[in-house]
């Protein structure tokens, strides 16, 4: 039996949308990009959503748009993306370190590292699941910081009934992996009025299509750059796709959370595997499934081993950044990162997607328990 990691969930009606939009020969940001951007401001209750064409650019615009070029306290268990677009952005990470059980930002080790060069704080929701919030907005607010939410594997994860992305500026993908998918795509969220009017002029090449200059109709063709910009845009029919994704988001995040469920009744700590917690007050979304080894020794071989009879395991994430070369220099790294360590040397991903099924959790299962009975 073949398992991928993950399938999106793409049915003829995305295929249809694309399809309609490509025809209607307006390829490049138009109205489906509104339509969809609507449909995101109402899933978080927000002021304004913004889409473009990843969620790295999404996290720089969201940092540089704030004039933010300081410090920022980022966890080091996280995509490269959520340190490089920091960098992009002219500020500098610094490495906090994570919950032992939800592996997202623990605001203890948040404290340690506030200076009076730190000017941002950058929560990494993991695997479907929001880090503590309440913790972390409590010490912001403290501290006059700026919260930039990594939000990219969190689409419809909540923390006390709130959304990802609704607690500071938030920044989601739509990689193929996560909830929901445009292919390559990225959406940032903010109540800040300002900070989107910015985002929307340097994303499309620091053109402010609302300033006054720009609405001279005896001259239309106008185009005046006020500010340094890129083209971050996300396409028309891509769009589209979100469209349709969206109205799927609540089904197939529940049958993410149903086939979580069958996980764990299949695997449980006697077998030395230590299922994922859920934090009171928190929605886990399952954009990953992941599970820990009691004996980290046995993770490589384990995950080497599923891959060879067809079961597409992985890691997420080994090695942490600040193990990385280019972020291995003392200049980012200031906390005791054991956790990090720890949890990067015994986490396992399992396939996880809506369309997997109970027959396919349970061969995963059987063949984890085979091999680690062995």
């Amino acid at each position: 039996m073949k398992i991928p990691l993950c399938i999106p969930d793409i049915g003829t009606e995305e295929l249809d949308a694309i399809t309609e939009t490509i025809s209607s020969g307006w390829l490049c940001h138009g109205e489906k990009n509104s339509e969809f951007e609507e449909a995101f401001k109402n899933l978080l209750g927000v002021d304004h959503a913004i889409s473009m064409n990843s969620c790295t650019s999404a996290l720089q615009l969201a940092i540089e748009c704030a004039d933010i070029r300081g410090e920022i306290i980022v966890p080091s268990f996280t995509w490269v993306a959520s340190a490089n677009a920091i960098i992009n952005a002219k500020a500098t990470p610094i490495f906090a370190d994570i919950n032992e059980t939800s592996f997202t930002l623990n605001p203890k080790s948040i404290e340690s590292l506030i200076t009076p060069s730190t000017e941002a704080i950058m929560p990494v929701h993991y695997a479907g699941q929001m880090a503590d919030m309440t913790e972390i907005k409590k010490i912001a607010e403290k501290n006059s910081l700026y919260i930039v939410e990594d939000s990219a594997e969190t689409i419809g994860g909540e923390h006390c009934g709130k959304q990802a992305g609704s607690f500071g500026t938030g920044c989601f993908s739509f990689f193929p992996t996560k909830n929901i998918t445009v292919g390559e795509g990225g959406m940032l969220t903010t109540n800040d009025s300002e900070i989107a009017n910015r985002v929307k002029c340097v994303m499309a090449h620091g053109i402010n299509k609302t300033a006054p200059e720009q609405q001279s109709k005896n001259k239309p063709w106008r185009r005046i750059a006020s500010d340094i910009g890129y083209n971050f845009r996300l396409t028309n029919f891509q769009a589209a796709m979100g469209v349709v994704q969206m109205d799927k988001l609540e089904s197939m995040n529940s049958k993410r959370i149903k086939n979580a469920e069958l996980y764990n009744g299949l695997l449980s700590e006697k077998d030395n595997i230590i299922t994922p917690v859920v934090v009171p007050g928190n929605k886990h979304v399952y954009q990953m499934y992941t599970i820990r080894l009691k004996n980290p020794e046995l993770r490589d071989s384990l995950v080497l081993h599923l891959k060879s009879i067809g079961i597409e395991a992985s890691v997420h994430f080994d090695p942490p950044l600040h193990q990385m070369e280019p972020y291995r220099n003392g200049e980012y790294i200031r906390a005791d990162l054991s956790v990090t360590d720890n949890v990067c040397e015994s986490i396992v991903t399992l396939p996880m997607y809506p369309q997997l099924g109970q027959q396919e959790i349970e061969f995963i299962c059987e063949a984890i328990l085979d091999y680690l009975h062995s």
